[in-house]
C-alpha cells in the first residue's frame, strides 16, 4: 500500500467503519486513490507531467511532516465529499438481467480496443476529460468515466460509419468534453459494478 492509499484508507474508514479496505473493499480504495491523485494533479496543475506520481507523493510527504493537521483536515473533507459522490454515483449490481445489459455494453466497447490502443494522444484526451469532470464538481470515478466517455464516442463513430480513421481527434475530443460537462451536471448513477451473488449470502 502506497502513502496515498495509507492516508486515505484511514480517512475513508472514519467515514464508514464497515469498509474492509484490505480485502473485500480493496477496489474502493484503488478507485478513491486514483481519484485523489487526479484531484491533486488538477489542483497542483501537474496534469500531463511524466513524473507526476513521484511529485505528488513528495508534496504529500512534505505536508505530512510540516503540516500534518492541515493534511488530515483536507483528507477528511475530500474523502467525505468523495464518499457522498460514491453513494450517489455507484451502484452494485448482481448477476441479474440488469447485469446482462451492462455486459452487452461492455462487449460493445471491448470491440473497439484495437482502435482505442491506436488513438493518438489518448492519454492527453483522457487527462483533459478528467480535468473537465473535476472542474465541474465530479470527483468520483474520474478515470473510469473519462475512459468510458471516450470509448463510447469511438464506438458510436464506428457504428454510424462516421469515421474509419483517427484523423478527427479534435472533433472526438470536443464531443467527449461536452459529454463530460453534461454528465457532471446530471444526478444519479454513472458507474455500475457487477458483483457475485455469493457476496450477499
Amino acid at each position: 500500500m502506497n502513502l496515498i492509499q495509507l492516508l486515505l484508507s484511514e480517512s475513508l474508514r472514519n467515514k464508514n467503519p464497515q469498509l474492509d479496505l484490505q480485502r473485500s473493499d480493496k477496489r474502493i480504495l484503488r478507485i478513491a486513490s486514483q481519484d485523489l491523485m487526479n484531484y491533486l494533479m488538477f489542483h497542483w496543475k501537474l496534469t500531463g507531467q511524466e513524473t507526476m506520481q513521484p511529485e505528488i507523493t513528495e508534496r504529500i510527504r512534505k505536508y505530512l511532516y510540516e503540516k500534518p493537521e492541515e493534511l488530515k483536515e483536507f483528507l477528511n473533507i475530500w474523502s467525505g465529499i468523495w464518499m457522498k459522490k460514491w453513494n450517489e454515483r455507484v451502484k452494485l449490481v448482481t448477476e441479474t438481467e440488469e447485469s446482462q445489459r451492462l455486459k452487452k455494453n461492455h462487449k460493445r466497447l471491448s470491440q473497439i480496443e484495437p482502435l482505442w490502443r491506436q488513438l493518438r494522444n489518448r492519454s492527453e484526451v483522457e487527462d483533459m476529460t478528467v480535468e473537465t469532470l473535476i472542474r465541474n464538481g465530479e470527483i468520483c470515478g474520474t478515470s473510469i468515466l473519462a475512459e468510458h466517455l471516450l470509448k463510447t464516442e469511438l464506438a458510436s463513430r464506428i457504428e454510424s460509419a462516421r469515421t474509419n480513421s483517427l484523423e478527427d481527434l479534435l472533433d472526438i475530443t470536443n464531443r467527449v468534453l461536452t459529454r463530460a460537462r453534461h454528465l457532471s451536471q446530471t444526478k444519479g448513477t454513472t458507474i455500475f459494478i457487477i458483483t457475485r451473488k455469493s457476496l450477499f449470502k
